[in-house]
């Protein structure tokens, strides 16, 4: 089932997550018919920490 960010606006403009068994799919929000990426757990786990760590932040 496909779920929107926790962080993501009111205005629309965010992604949507679902886990697969083996994959973790991603797609905008603003077209839900369109492409979705797909990404095997392990990767999607290290992106989520990199991200809560801050080390994919702009500003660093």
């Amino acid at each position: 089932m496909w779920h929107a960010s926790s962080r993501s606006g009111g205005e629309g403009d965010c992604v949507e997550v679902a886990a697969f068994a083996d994959a973790v799919g991603v797609r905008d929000s603003k077209d839900r018919r369109g492409p979705a990426l797909s990404f095997e757990l392990a990767a999607w786990a290290g992106f989520v920490r990199a991200a809560g760590s801050g080390a994919l932040d702009s500003r660093r």
